[in-house]
């Protein structure tokens, strides 16, 4: 397992969805002409590794360059500090204008941009917002024009929400991108003419080898590959089966089905498994040849190359009797599989009559694919609700590099890239304070109510809402760490 390269891919994943979902909270924010005080790339608790910011007409770089406070304690005429009701010490926002021209504080205007060590995350600094870079301290003195608080509730809303926005436009682009560069070709479901074949899971729900898909749910599909999505989702599906219609209730059991088996259901291998080329002969001991079609393996009937796909795993590193056509003549032969379970051989593939898409069509399927994979998280998460699916399927970045794989392939990397933005957006709309859902939650009290609800309580909800974050951050790496042993 290549580490390097699956750390490499996480590192460029997260820091693409990072820099996309705070930029949209920045362009919004500046839009409405609301200060960004910091920009950062990755968390700096202390330290930053590069930081830029523009002074005077020039910009300035500095390199692991420590954070200075943006607040000072507050203090009577005798020096000594001034404390608050709880018996702390107050803070105010440091005087600006009292400090040297060299220090990057002084002009709070600019934007201070930079790259922090801790890739968990990023910031957007909105001035005069309570979130984890702000607290109702830095927010004492009275709203300035140029402060998110100062602005109307519609402004606020759009500025908390840009960041979703953002990572849902740029997760369709990128599945759009993929189609249009990668993919290119789509097989139509109704050019799967000899039907499916139904692998023992797709045969435990109703499903028969040769079932042709005409509808779920009542809806109709061009691609087959959205087939699958719309199956997980669904509860009843039309098939064709010799000639006539039928329904298949799908129900709950489903998901829990499709779960496991997403790639062992139904698939278009309902067609001969007819050599094309022998690519390692010593695995078949040099009998087998192009064009030669195998009908049996052991004492089982290969009626399709599905059967083999479904049970040839259960023969690795194992001597099998094959029984093969050539011409009119029933031959056999031994053969000892690999360690995949494989043959040496590929198979002659049917004549799908694959489609192209069009330029238009890669945003119309983009959009589609985006849908789909957002419904198959909102449906996801209502099964960990409700007790349906364990906790122990979360992953965190552990688990997310895992899934880019050890093997570097851009067309993989981009839709998984594509399918995390998605999912980045509908967690951060979740109404978790703490999250761009919790601060619009809060906004939206107030556009209906007419009553901004008070920075106290808005405090007391980000503090809870992050120490949730914390632990959920925690329970995943724990998660992943205990996946790796087992």
């Amino acid at each position: 397992m290549n580490i390097v390269i699956m750390t490499a891919q996480l590192l460029l994943g997260l820091a693409i969805l990072v820099f996309v979902h705070e930029t949209g909270h920045f362009v919004a924010a500046r839009i409405f002409k609301v200060r960004v005080p910091k920009f950062y790339l990755f968390f700096n608790p202390k330290f930053s590794i590069v930081k830029f910011k523009r002074i005077k007409g020039k910009w300035q770089v500095k390199f692991f360059s420590a954070n200075l406070p943006d607040t000072e304690v507050v203090t009577n005429a005798d020096g000594s500090p001034v404390l608050d009701a709880k018996g702390k010490n107050k803070y105010k926002m440091i005087d600006t204008q009292s400090l040297d021209d060299d220090d990057w504080r002084k002009y709070p205007e600019n934007t201070e941009y930079g790259i922090g060590w801790l890739p968990l995350g990023g910031y957007c600094q909105i001035a005069g917002m309570i979130d984890e870079t702000q607290t109702v301290e830095n927010l004492s003195s009275e709203p300035q024009p140029w402060e998110f608080r100062f602005k109307p509730a519609w402004q606020r809303l759009i500025i908390v929400l840009a960041g979703v926005i953002v990572n849902m436009i740029v997760g369709v682009l990128l599945f759009a991108m993929v189609i249009r560069c990668y993919e290119k070709q789509y097989i139509p479901n109704a050019g799967i003419t000899e039907g499916l074949y139904a692998f023992e899971s797709a045969k435990n729900i109703g499903f028969a080898t040769g079932d042709k898909i005409i509808s779920i749910d009542g809806k109709s599909y061009e691609r087959y590959s959205d087939i699958k999505p719309a199956l997980i989702l669904g509860n009843m599906a039309q098939v064709e089966r010799d000639g006539k219609l039928m329904d298949i209730v799908l129900g709950d059991r489903i998901y829990d089905t499709m779960k496991v088996h997403m790639n062992t259901f139904l698939e278009p291998m309902n067609f001969p498994f007819v050599i094309d080329s022998v690519v390692n002969p010593d695995l078949a001991s040099g009998k087998l040849q192009k064009g030669d079609k195998l009908i049996g393996l052991n004492d089982r009937q290969l009626e399709c190359y599905g059967t083999w796909q479904e049970f040839h795993l259960d023969y690795a590193n194992q001597p099998v009797t094959l029984t093969y056509l050539r011409d009119n003549d029933t031959l056999t032969t031994t053969a000892v599989l690999d360690s995949n379970g494989l043959l040496g051989v590929f198979c002659t593939m049917p004549d799908f009559k694959m489609a192209t898409y069009s330029i238009g069509q890669s945003f119309v399927y983009g959009w589609k694919d985006a849908m789909n994979n957002l419904r198959l998280n909102i449906s996801g998460l209502g099964k960990l609700l409700s007790g349906q699916e364990k906790a122990s399927s979360l992953s965190g970045p552990i688990g997310i590099a895992q899934i880019y794989g050890n093997v570097w392939n851009w067309g993989r990397f981009w839709y998984i890239t594509g399918l995390l933005s998605v999912i980045l957006a509908f967690m951060n709309v979740l109404p978790i304070p703490g999250l761009d859902g919790g601060h619009a939650i809060f906004t939206l009290i107030e556009l209906l109510t007419g009553r901004k609800v008070s920075d106290n309580v808005i405090q007391a909800a980000q503090t809870v809402g992050m120490i949730i974050l914390l632990l959920l951050m925690i329970f995943v790496f724990g998660n992943d760490i205990l996946k790796l042993f087992h």
